[in-house]
């Protein structure tokens, strides 16, 4: 019942930053040789370590681009939104994937405070800058789309989580070329494993809220049903639902039941500017229903 209105087309927050994240994950891939070769050239353990995470980066930007890839094709009869919550699956991904390697880093910094290996400062020094480098780029590639895609946001912390490891290998490898000091690196791996730890938590929490289909941190579900009942014709809301399919994209159901007299199509699109306007939910399926309707008397 209601007035004609049109949904605006799902567009994955992801996708149009896709060319930004292929361009981060080819840089990475190759660079990750590139320390692989290197460090077991120069038997770097510190590098290896670095490449081994930038390999995890490399998995996780792999999995983003192919679940935006796999997210902007066509929807079907049986998939009525698409793929889109592949996005949400690769964060899980990832955060999951995070952990593992900041749990790896802190295991294998507390072997070294005991067996501090012999790393040799210069080569370690010079790779690690150019690993710098690449991962500054890679850094600014992802910055946009990290603030819209969750999916996005995930490879962004991991490519921040190899940014800052690369810094570290920096410092242990100053601190090595210069003073000889062996304890540098287990204590900088210490560091960078509590920095990604409460950062993979968040990613995580925020996937897995998505997956339950709970309602957006950011909007209180009673204080909005309370002012739609305060909107004109409205009687009463029930089964009122606001979830997100994947980010940047929210969708409502729910019941109005209208006031004897009123017009069901105003009350419609009163209803539905309300959550579009006032909280960006632009996907809401709202049943307006008469006082005496059977259902309106059962709420769930």
């Amino acid at each position: 019942m209601g007035s004609e209105h049109a949904h605006p087309s799902a567009v994955s927050a992801g996708g149009k930053h896709r060319k930004p994240l292929l361009i981060a994950f080819s840089l990475t891939a190759a660079y990750m040789i590139v320390e692989f070769v290197v460090g077991f050239q120069v038997n770097s353990l510190a590098l290896i370590s670095d490449a081994a995470h930038m390999g995890t980066d490399v998995l996780g930007l792999g999995m983003a681009l192919a679940a935006i890839t796999l997210a902007s094709r066509r929807t079907t009869s049986q998939r009525t939104y698409g793929f889109y919550r592949l996005e949400v699956l690769a964060a899980l991904a990832n955060g999951i994937l995070l952990f593992a390697v900041a749990g790896y880093v802190l295991f294998e910094a507390i072997q070294r405070f005991s067996d501090p290996p012999s790393v040799p400062g210069l080569p370690l020094l010079v790779v690690a800058v150019i690993g710098l480098m690449i991962n500054l780029i890679s850094f600014r590639l992802l910055t946009a789309g990290s603030k819209e895609s969750l999916n996005l946001k995930g490879a962004y912390l991991e490519v921040m989580g190899d940014l800052l490891g690369s810094v570290g290998v920096i410092v242990a490898a100053i601190i090595l070329f210069t003073t000889g000091w062996p304890y540098a690196d287990p204590i900088i791996g210490v560091g960078i494993g509590l920095f990604i730890l409460p950062r993979t938590w968040k990613l995580t929490r925020q996937a897995l809220r998505i997956l339950m289909e709970v309602a957006p941190p950011n909007l209180n579900i009673d204080k909005i049903g309370a002012e739609i009942a305060e909107l004109p014709g409205v009687a009463a809301v029930h089964d009122l639902h606001i979830w997100t399919i994947t980010s940047g994209m929210e969708s409502a159901s729910g019941h109005v039941v209208v006031k004897p007299g009123a017009d069901y199509s105003d009350v419609l699109d009163s209803v539905v500017l309300l959550l579009r306007d006032r909280y960006h939910v632009s996907h809401a399926t709202i049943q307006c229903e008469p006082a005496d309707f059977a259902e309106a008397d059962n709420p769930v």
